[in-house]
């Protein structure tokens, strides 16, 4: 039996299960779907969905920090070429406060 998520919905089996099929063989010359298949059932995801658990891999294995601009503001703090700009300092943070301040009292 193939489960097609993107159809759960249909009620014929039939129309499910090849059309997953065909989904299947299709996306094999770009890039294998992930088929797996345990006593005769068979997942299929889509090409999004396989690029989404791509993305989501890659952002789990990140850091999420730019060292180079990290080391650059570092850089230019030790030399004394790094300038804040108050005022959007200021705007910022008060926007901030006030995003904080406006969801707080919504739920």
């Amino acid at each position: 039996m193939s489960i097609n998520i993107n159809n759960a919905g249909l009620k014929n089996a039939n129309i499910d299960s090849k059309s997953s099929n065909r989904q299947v063989q299709s996306d094999a010359p770009a890039k294998p779907a992930a088929v797996s298949q345990k006593g005769g059932e068979a997942v299929s995801l889509t090409s999004e969905a396989q690029q989404l658990s791509g993305l989501q891999e890659k952002a789990m294995n990140s850091s999420g920090i730019d060292q180079a601009k990290v080391d650059k503001i570092k850089a230019d703090i030790e030399s004394g070429s790094y300038k804040i700009n108050v005022e959007q300092l200021a705007n910022k943070l008060a926007q901030f406060e006030s995003d904080l301040f406006s969801n707080g009292s919504n739920e």
